[in-house]
């Protein structure tokens, strides 16, 4: 019987073993990068770095990804799940605070049988890191495995979510998935060192002329979630990389008047959580593939 594939909020129905899904990719696993990542949260970068382990292939489509050589330019190599096990303890070997998996959704069900046979010697915590446009019944495959959801939620608004990244449902989609996150790790974890052991971070990029739909994300989660409120890392390094003529009220970075007002409401609403310094909205920060 064909595998239809419906990892994702696509469920685009492909058989990857035959063609390649939404996503872009097949049902080898691929990626484009392994590295000792410096650059994400303190509590996750720490001194030593995050083993951060990008995937090729998305199941978005955001017309300003700076990724976009891997997302949509699928480069990398496939490997085995075997090969992606040493890799985890390969960057174990170099000191890294945890195993940070970018974008993985589509290799989910290949990334949890791989975490089944190796997560007890790993040692150290396991981050999922992604786009939040999740199927919450794909979470649930990895409940156990994962031990930091970092999720994206990035639009409340539906008419942006269709313009940016071809997802109408993205915020009831991405809301569903993190109320499965939450459920798996509902409480926040901290070493003596400050590093996240277990837990949610919630991460925002706020855009140009967007900043009234972040702090409707803001309202959202805290509605949803007051009691129990996830961290919220509120990014301000959205770069105009690969925007099209044709979304010219993004062709520009951020103001501060954008981001502070965004960074002010979260602090109102009493969330807890990280922000970002104004000049880190450069080419320079954009991953190198």
């Amino acid at each position: 019987m064909p595998k239809a594939c419906e990892l994702c909020p696509r469920m685009c129905g492909t058989d990857r073993d035959i063609s390649k899904g939404f996503c872009g990719c097949g049902s080898s696993i691929r990626i484009a990068k392994y590295m000792v990542h410096r650059g994400e949260e303190p509590c996750i970068s720490g001194i030593n770095g995050s083993g951060a382990v990008f995937f090729s292939g998305c199941s978005l489509r955001c017309v300003f990804c700076q990724n976009h050589v891997i997302s949509r330019g699928l480069k990398g190599e496939d490997i085995t799940g075997e090969r992606l096990s040493e890799i985890f303890f390969e960057l174990k070997k170099k000191g890294v605070h945890n195993i940070n998996l970018v974008t993985g959704t589509h290799f989910s069900d290949k990334i949890a049988d791989v975490l089944k046979k190796c997560k007890d010697k790993l040692g150290i915590p396991v981050i999922f890191n992604c786009g939040g446009y999740e199927r919450a019944e794909t979470l649930e495959t990895l409940d156990g495995l994962i031990d930091v959801y970092l999720p994206d939620i990035k639009y409340y608004d539906s008419m942006m979510s269709e313009r940016y990244s071809k997802a109408a449902d993205y915020f009831e989609t991405a809301i569903k998935a993190l109320s499965e996150m939450k459920r798996q790790q509902p409480e926040n974890i901290f070493d003596e060192n400050g590093m996240i052991k277990k837990g949610v971070i919630v991460r925002h990029l706020v855009l140009p002329k967007g900043y009234k739909d972040s702090i409707r994300i803001l309202e959202e989660i805290k509605k949803r979630f007051d009691g129990a409120l996830p961290l919220v890392s509120i990014m301000r390094q959205y770069t105009p990389c690969n925007v099209e003529e044709k979304y010219p009220e993004i062709n520009r970075t951020l103001t501060s008047f954008e981001y502070n007002k965004v960074t002010d409401k979260a602090a109102e609403l009493g969330f807890e959580g990280f922000t970002q310094e104004k000049g880190c909205e450069t080419f320079e920060m954009t991953p190198d593939f």
